[in-house]
């Protein structure tokens, strides 16, 4: 957790606990659902970072020589929302698979349409037919990351499991000349 991260944390509880003592249920209640939320972001990038993560350096100790990188406050655009959160990079030689996870942290950013607790994206560096858009949304069950062409309406989306994130990074390792014949 970044020291910004554990500012906001205490920050919400202090709040929450003002609110109670004031009788601000309302406020009270909101800022307990903010953190809750908050929690359930956090892990669930944390859970997809570490997917490629650990597919990297599987990788690595075959003698792939993926160079990885973080940034931990990282800022992009879905729509008209500006989203802030981690952006994991992953490199051999020219070629780069970047993941970005974020949320709208202020109400200048926006807020992301379709009931999502975050998005993202995974990208490929000169294969712009292996990206894919993210939104993680909450079930019943357990929060869930969601792929597919229309994350608006979630029409044709699919959950993203860890084999996709072994998917992507074959597409990395993969000889380029041998992704152009295929296209």
């Amino acid at each position: 957790m970044s020291e910004l991260d554990e500012a906001w944390t205490i920050a919400l509880a202090e709040a929450e606990a003002r609110a109670r003592a004031a009788g601000r249920a309302d406020i009270s209640d909101y800022l307990a659902l903010r953190g809750s939320n908050d929690l359930i972001r956090t892990t669930a990038c944390d859970w997809l970072l570490d997917l490629f993560v650990a597919a990297a350096g599987k990788a690595n100790r075959a003698g792939a020589a993926i160079a990885i990188s973080n940034d931990a406050a990282h800022r992009f655009k879905v729509g008209n929302a500006s989203m802030v959160g981690p952006r994991l990079c992953l490199s051999k030689g020219e070629r780069l698979l970047t993941v970005e996870l974020g949320w709208p942290r202020a109400p200048r950013d926006g807020f992301i349409s379709g009931g999502g607790l975050a998005c993202g994206n995974i990208k490929h560096r000169g294969i712009k037919t292996a990206n894919e858009a993210l939104r993680l949304i909450s079930t019943p069950d357990a929060p869930s990351w969601l792929t597919g062409p229309d994350l608006e309406t979630s029409r044709d989306a699919r959950e993203f499991h860890a084999a996709d994130a072994g998917s992507h990074l074959t597409l990395l390792l993969d000889d380029f000349r041998q992704l152009k014949t295929q296209s």
